[in-house]
Order: structure tokens, then C-alpha cells, then sequence
């Protein structure tokens, strides 16, 4: 049993005694133990794909950070790898695709069988990782949304724009369903072999969602989700599409328990869309914790304070940057774990 199941009990919707926090990003360059592992491995892939290091990067932040959950370290971008699509992973440039997917043959070219075994190397890191947190903290399982990794296998690498990925939505609507169809199907599969691993509690990263357009996404994006989100009942659902503040109202439909939201959201909309029927999680601007000490203390109890003492998980509005100090963050998070609601 769960020593600390706060972010569980958030998510479902039970009364906590205290607002949960993680932050994502956490098991990463922020900390100098993390960067000691890292220098240890020629890339970064090769990390991704050794169980003992990352279920030594993923406790480093609920040891040092004290956080109240473990997100399992890995990156999205292993489901495309696994359907048959390689990427690379360039040092301070970031993924790169040198095949993408164009046409009908590329898509034919595409595999969603065996996810679980293709990626038994994330599962046998979440096994690991769940034996050595000794029921200290939930572990948290994730992936990317489909829009999100179509984006990246259709651009070849990174963008500001994702015009070319944009491009196939509108003039190959078809060949792009049927992408992210496949995607889909595979998300679930990765995803239903964390729970199986471990996992208490998943994510789904759509971090291109504000590129889209509401009704680009209503069409394209949107019902790779709810797939998702009728497809996983074992455990609670967090979306969190950056830049979507537009899709807010539809999410609502969805069957997320959680509904992740960047700092560009606003608190008192959302809790009007929702009631009481989904947890919100964020939502701080991760450049708040450049400030100086007094600033995050007081800028975090203002967040605090706008989304109330239940059905709330703190986070930031997206990653931790990874030139922030471990304790500035930890000073986020203490605030955070300290605060006492007055009534």
C-alpha cells in the first residue's frame, strides 16, 4: 500500500490534506546527480534504454525534490521507434527523423504489433523503478498524444510551426486519419503495459497542441484522446496539451480524471468548465523560478490560493527548464507542501 497516494487521491477526486506536487521534467538536468548519470552513457537513447539508470534518474527527484510522485524517465518519441520508424537524438538540437512518413507507403511501412515487447525496456525500467520506490510514492507512466508524435514523424525533427505536418492534415486528411490511427492503437498498447509494469497514474503529453487550430484539432487530434482515455480504466488519465486553452471546454467530454494546464490558462475558467468533475494540475510559469526566493514563495500561494484546496495537483504550466537551480525548485515544492489552507 501507498505510503503517500496524495496525487492518486487528487486525481480521483478524494479530499487531500494537502495539495499533491510533482513537476514535470523533474528527473532531468536541473540536477547535478542527473547529470553525473548522463555523462556516464555516450547518448542519451542509450539512457532511455538501460532500466538501471533510469530507475536511478527517476527516485533522484522524490529523494533530493521531494516530490510527491515519480514519473518513470524515458521520452515520447520510443513509440514511433517501436512501429518501425528510427530517430536519432542530437546533442542540444533534439530529435531527428531521417526517414518520415509521406505517403500510403510509408504508412504501409508502420507497425502497431508487439508494443509491449518492442518497449520492454521502458516496462522492465517501471518494474525496477516500482520495487525501489518501496510503495514510498506513486509512479507515473506516460506517453506522447498522437497529434504530438504524427507531428514529429511527418516534420523529421522539432519545429516552431509543424508546417509540413500541418500540410498533410489538410491536403492528405486521409493518409494523416489513418497515421494517427496507428499511433493511437500503439499509444494504448505502451501505455496498458506500464499499468501492467506499475504504473499508478498516466500522462499524455500533446506538446504541439497549440499549433493546431480548435477545428484542426477537434478533427484530428481530439479523438486520438478520448480512444485513449475510454481505452485506459485501470488507472487515472492526465492530458496535458500545451497551448490548447481552446480546447478546455472539450476535454470536458473526454474521460481524463486529470487536465493538465500551462500558465497562459486560466484557473477560474477552468474550474467553470469542469466543477468539480476533473482535477486540475499545474500551473505555475516555470521562469517564475528564476526569481528570487520570496517571489516563488509568494507567486506560488497566489496559485495555490486561485485553484483551491481539493481537485488541484501543482505542477508547472510545462517542463522545468534545465538551467534553473535544484533549489529554487525545491523551494517551489516546500512552499507548495508547507501551505495550510486557512479554512
Amino acid at each position: 500500500m501507498l505510503k503517500n497516494d496524495l496525487i492518486l487521491k487528487a486525481a480521483r477526486g478524494e479530499k487531500v490534506e494537502r495539495t499533491p506536487v510533482w513537476i514535470m521534467r523533474q528527473a532531468g538536468r536541473i540536477l547535478p546527480e542527473y547529470r553525473a548519470v548522463r555523462a556516464s552513457v555516450k547518448g542519451f537513447k542509450e539512457m532511455v534504454k538501460s532500466p538501471e539508470l533510469v530507475c536511478e534518474v527517476t527516485l533522484q527527484p522524490v529523494d533530493i525534490l521531494g516530490v510527491d510522485a515519480a514519473i518513470i524517465f524515458s521520452d515520447i518519441l520510443v513509440i514511433p521507434e517501436a512501429m518501425g520508424l528510427d530517430y536519432e537524438m542530437i546533442e542540444a538540437k533534439g530529435p531527428y527523423f531521417p526517414k518520415t512518413i509521406q505517403n500510403e507507403g510509408d504508412l504501409s511501412q508502420l507497425s502497431t504489433d508487439n508494443m509491449a515487447e518492442k518497449l520492454s525496456y521502458v516496462t522492465d525500467a517501471i518494474k525496477m523503478t516500482k520495487s525501489a520506490l518501496n510503495d514510498r510514492v506513486p509512479l507515473i507512466g506516460f506517453a506522447g498524444a498522437p497529434w504530438t508524435i504524427m507531428a514529429y514523424m511527418v516534420e523529421g525533427s522539432g519545429s516552431k510551426t509543424f508546417s509540413k505536418a500541418k500540410k498533410m492534415l489538410y491536403s492528405q486528411p486521409l493518409l494523416s486519419h489513418q497515421l494517427i490511427d496507428k499511433i493511437t492503437i500503439s499509444t494504448i498498447h505502451y501505455l496498458k503495459a506500464q499499468i501492467e509494469a506499475g504504473a499508478d497514474i498516466v500522462q499524455v503529453f500533446d506538446s504541439w497542441a497549440g499549433v493546431l487550430s480548435h477545428d484542426l484539432y477537434a478533427t484530428f487530434a481530439l479523438p486520438a484522446i478520448q480512444k485513449i482515455c475510454d481505452s485506459i480504466t485501470e488507472v487515472p488519465v492526465i492530458i496535458f496539451a500545451k497551448d490548447a486553452h481552446y480546447m478546455l471546454p472539450d476535454f470536458a467530454n473526454t474521460k481524463a480524471s486529470v487536465i493538465g494546464m500551462d500558465w497562459t490558462m486560466d484557473i477560474k475558467t477552468a474550474r467553470q468548465i469542469y466543477g468539480n468533475n476533473k482535477t486540475l494540475q499545474g500551473n505555475a510559469d516555470p521562469c517564475l523560478l528564476y526569481a528570487d526566493k520570496d517571489t516563488i514563495r509568494r507567486e506560488t500561494i497566489k496559485m495555490l490560493e486561485a485553484f483551491g484546496p481539493q481537485r488541484h495537483i501543482a505542477n508547472l504550466g510545462h517542463g522545468v527548464y534545465p538551467d534553473i537551480s535544484a533549489d529554487n525548485v525545491k523551494c517551489y515544492i516546500d512552499t507548495i507542501k508547507e501551505f495550510n489552507f486557512k479554512n
